[in-house]
């Protein structure tokens, strides 16, 4: 039955048009998830689907995994939630979920381990190359006070930090994205189950403070499309996504966004920007194997040209 309507919806998607959305729009299920979908979404998304359509008639399965993936800002919950609204329009069941549900600390804490790790290689870093002293600890502990350790621009005033930065930075991207930090397996067994047929699955939910972890036991007897939607949906660690699509970006246009963002008038530390920098490149990295790339412009790229 699944794949005779999916074969259908394929058959009319020359003259297929993005429904209207509704009050009940599906989103992804990290709590307190909020999605702000605009005309660049729903524009992106409505050029996305015929395309994943596309690739989902190729496949012999009537358990379909989608991946949404792409840096920060890029709209990776509101483009996820769209293609799944659009799904359900069709008559295909799809359920949306969040991979900021899986790393293995609560925001806080994974956002201060980040710092510890960069922080602490880097000093190590110091007393290997030799260039470890109290006068150049006094200077760190100013640089760590305004955030700005991080800011290569500081080793034209002090060029010792060059080797902090280059050990820490190091270090940083051995963590980021890595089982170190991502609870790959998890996500892995959640894939198999919803191949293997499971009908009702536990899912992870995990808020902003250490006491807001809990399972959501969820009925995936409809569901033939699971999309998962995460920075790291693109991993290599990851088992069994059958359609990575990635919502491409520059760095630049990654600042830009969240600059524009910044409710509170801050920019983001040299800190942030180093590891928006190291994330970037693992998308890079991994866009070559997506079946779907679209840029911020709303343009197709070949994954070949990464």
């Amino acid at each position: 039955m699944f794949k005779e309507k999916l074969q259908k919806i394929c058959e009319e998607i020359d003259g297929w048009k993005a429904p209207v959305l509704s009050d009940d729009m599906p989103h992804g299920d990290m709590p307190g998830d909020k999605i702000a979908i605009n005309e660049t979404h729903i524009d992106k998304a409505s050029r996305i689907f015929p395309k994943l359509i596309e690739e989902m008639v190729k496949l012999d399965s009537d358990k379909i995994v989608v991946s949404v993936f792409g840096g920060s800002g890029v709209g990776k919950s509101e483009i996820a939630s769209l293609l799944t609204y659009y799904l359900q329009s069709c008559g295909i069941g799809a359920y949306v979920m969040s991979g900021d549900n899986y790393p293995r600390r609560i925001p806080l804490y994974n956002d201060a381990e980040r710092l510890s790790v960069f922080r602490s290689e880097g000093l190590k870093g110091l007393l290997k190359q030799g260039a470890y002293t109290p006068d150049n600890q006094k200077v760190l502990d100013q640089l760590w006070a305004n955030e700005t350790d991080a800011d290569p621009k500081k080793t034209e005033s002090y060029p010792w930090l060059t080797f902090y930065q280059q050990y820490g930075r190091q270090a940083l991207s051995e963590y980021l994205g890595t089982y170190k930090e991502q609870d790959y397996d998890q996500v892995n067994w959640i894939i198999n189950a919803f191949k293997s047929g499971a009908e009702d699955i536990f899912m992870k939910r995990m808020g902003r403070t250490e006491d807001a972890r809990w399972y959501d036991l969820i009925d995936f007897r409809k569901i033939n499309v699971l999309i998962i939607e995460w920075t790291h949906g693109g991993n290599g660690n990851l088992k069994g996504i059958d359609i990575p699509i990635l919502l491409n970006s520059t760095p630049e246009e990654t600042r830009e966004h969240r600059r524009l963002r910044a409710r509170d008038g801050k920019t983001d530390s040299a800190f942030t920007t180093m590891v928006l920098e190291i994330e970037q490149r693992e998308l890079d990295d991994r866009a070559k194997y997506a079946k779907i790339i679209i840029s911020k412009a709303g343009e197709f790229l070949d994954p070949a040209d990464f």
